[in-house]
């Protein structure tokens, strides 16, 4: 049954919630999920609420039009989606295949509420996996001297497939500012529980180190590397035993776990981003 997602950040104050069920209510809503969160050194409020669409009194272009106007009456912001609204993802890889096989089955088994039309990576090796799962995959290679006419193909492929939504499931490459102002959202994974160990080879910097946990990060992709609002983690433990390959093949289990987790938070409409942090609301 098709359900709707609002998702509401506005600056705190008594009765907020029983505004939102009130009006959900006077249009014959039936909710079925309601999570809220304030924050109380922001001074925000954060809502989701998730009812039926059937019987509902509204259309969907009057359910949107009226959040707007509810959300500007608080004097915050509101986004609205349906359930049954499959976003258009495009998988960006490089040589690594285990977080691409774990989507493309999670998606394959129905798993995952998307559609994958488009893997982009900068590597062939890949492209049979893909074609068994009947995806087209777009080989646009990189190198220093002309990324930007790399990263122009790259935009001008994921405006010809409609994309909504970009994961980066191991794509070695850093994207530039100006792709991220034209692209549409970015999740990507990052092998190492972030704020620790950032960038380039983390395993090998966390062997060095001797940790007893390493993790896995996935997070929303902004201007500073690996420093967008984080979604999930997961770890994994290590002991003294284990060398510099045992930490990543442990590190691929957590890679492919936080990636689907996250990108099912996302999928679901669970997250909500506010001063470079999340909440996950449910």
């Amino acid at each position: 049954m098709t359900t709707v997602i609002l998702q509401l950040i506005c600056p705190d104050r008594p009765g907020l919630v029983s505004q939102l069920s009130g009006w959900i209510a006077s249009n014959n809503g039936n909710i079925r999920h309601a999570d809220h969160h304030t924050d109380e050194g922001a001074g925000l409020f954060l809502s989701r609420l998730e009812w039926d669409l059937a019987g509902f009194n509204l259309s969907r272009l009057s359910i949107k039009e009226e959040i707007v106007q509810l959300a500007n009456s608080f004097g915050g912001k509101a986004q609205v989606n349906f359930s049954d609204e499959f976003p258009r993802v495009a998988i960006f890889v490089s040589k690594q295949s285990h977080c691409l096989l774990d989507l493309l089955w999670r998606v394959n088994t129905q798993e995952m509420n998307m559609t994958v039309p488009l893997i982009v990576s900068n590597h062939t090796e890949l492209q049979k996996i893909c074609e068994g799962f009947d995806v087209y995959y777009k080989c646009v290679p990189v190198n220093k001297d002309d990324k930007l006419i790399s990263e122009k193909i790259i935009l001008k492929t994921i405006s010809e497939y409609k994309i909504d939504l970009i994961v980066l499931a191991k794509y070695m490459q850093i994207l530039s500012n100006d792709f991220l102002k034209s692209s549409p959202p970015i999740i990507n994974i990052h092998h190492s529980f972030l704020p620790a160990f950032k960038g380039s080879k983390p395993y090998h910097r966390a062997w060095e180190r001797g940790v007893k946990l390493i993790g896995a990060t996935a997070h929303y992709v902004t201007e500073n590397l690996d420093e967008g609002p984080i979604i999930d983690q997961t770890i994994a433990h290590v002991t003294h035993r284990d060398e510099v390959s045992d930490l990543i093949r442990k590190g691929r289990d957590t890679e492919r776990i936080a990636l689907a987790r996250a990108l099912r938070f996302h999928l679901r409409r669970q997250v909500m981003v506010y001063q470079g942090r999340t909440a996950i609301l449910a």
